[in-house]
């Protein structure tokens, strides 16, 4: 198997290759379509151009020389709604090798050394091995409805997990 390497920080390709990453895996598993990649390109770019180190995340998982998985946290917010955790993706090839494991841990460790309360994400029902990575994070379900805010009706689903007193 081919060495996967965790990069933090924009590198050249990388807004692309996650839009791509997201429109290709919802489109294939969930009939998603141009409405939810588009509004992953424009919602990322506008992350990666406030994007600021003391506050914000940005981690992309590398194989053979190109993104496989990436995972975020906005932490714009932190301090009044919770840091928010965006854009966590593994290409198929990726699933089941430990990546998503490790980027998760990645994001977490990174919101309790900036002392970050919450962390919050938006997520929907059936995507059963993300939720995994969640829970075993110590995020809990706290929300849902039905809803359509990345262009397919869904079961939206928030989960939140507290970090105070960890």
């Amino acid at each position: 198997m081919s060495q996967i390497k965790i990069a933090k920080g924009y590198i050249p390709g990388s807004l692309g290759r996650v839009a791509e990453l997201h429109g290709a895996y919802y489109h294939d598993h969930w009939g998603f379509g141009l409405f939810f990649e588009a509004k992953v390109a424009v919602e990322l770019s506008e992350f990666l151009k406030r994007y600021n180190e003391s506050r914000d995340g940005f981690w992309t998982v590398w194989t053979d020389g190109r993104i496989a998985g990436s995972i975020v946290i906005d932490g714009i917010n932190a301090e009044s709604e919770g840091a928010h955790l965006r854009w966590f993706i593994m290409s198929d090839a990726m699933q089941g090798k430990g990546a998503g494991n490790q980027l998760t841990n990645i994001a977490i460790s990174f919101c309790r050394n900036k002392g970050y309360k919450k962390i919050y994400l938006w997520t929907f029902e059936g995507l059963d091995a993300a939720r995994h990575l969640y829970e075993k994070g110590g995020f809990k379900l706290v929300e849902e409805h039905r809803g359509t805010q990345w262009g397919n009706s869904v079961n939206e689903q928030r989960f939140e997990c507290s970090l105070t007193g960890i």
